[in-house]
């Protein structure tokens, strides 16, 4: 016994060791019990989990919805580029009898008159065709400028008019179902320049007439 004391204290490395192996034993336990600490009640993982299950289940329906979305737009607007492009004939055809009607060679005669009438049953099938497949001529003639709808190319000065009112239709425009496919170029009366100028004149007399 004495000889092991005495061996304890001639050498410090051994107390070291000793110390070492006390707190390596020390650590992992301390680890455990702060995991132990840290881990969550089962009413907590459970709250957890019903969280993410809601948030997945809101994202799938999020995607159905998108899903659904597009599917419905592609089945009823998925000839949008084609009608749009079937347009062009009508325009073709419109201008084809503006051009016959004012050929001179040809103006007064019958087969003329049984050309022109055929132009215009190819232009009735057309806009019935269209119509069918919700298609719809946009009401330029008389009806008030409306943006969304006209877009105006010209003014032309008629005092019958009120101010911004279509008077002629150079484009027909169409629309399909509630979707813009076209507008329809128009062009708008407006007030002549003397009856401006006149009614600034008046306005200014009023006001001086009124400060005196």
């Amino acid at each position: 016994m004495e000889k092991e004391e005495l061996q304890n204290k001639e050498d410090p490395n051994l107390k070291d060791e000793n110390l070492e192996h006390s707190t390596d034993k020390q650590a992992p336990e301390e680890t455990e019990k702060k995991d132990e600490e840290e881990k969550l009640s089962p009413e907590d993982e459970i709250a957890n989990l019903k969280d993410k299950i809601a948030r997945t289940f809101a994202e799938m329906e999020n995607q159905r919805r998108r899903f659904e979305k597009e599917k419905d737009e592609a089945f009823e607007y998925g000839g949008f580029s084609f009608a749009r492009e079937t347009l062009n004939l009508l325009d073709n055809l419109e201008r084809s009898k503006q051009t016959l009607a004012s050929d001179e060679t040809i103006k007064d005669k019958v087969t003329l008159k049984k050309l022109l009438d055929h132009i215009d049953i190819i232009n009735k099938d057309m806009i019935s065709i269209f119509k069918k497949n919700s298609i719809e001529p946009i009401k330029a003639i008389n009806e008030k400028l409306d943006p969304n709808l006209h877009q105006a190319m010209m003014e032309v000065e008629d005092d019958t008019k009120d101010q911004g009112t279509i008077v002629q239709e150079i484009q027909k425009g169409f629309m399909m179902k509630d979707r813009l496919l076209r507008p329809s170029l128009v062009a708008v009366s407006k007030r002549k320049v003397e009856e401006k100028q006149n009614k600034q004149k008046n306005q200014e007399n009023q006001e001086k007439e009124r400060k005196n």
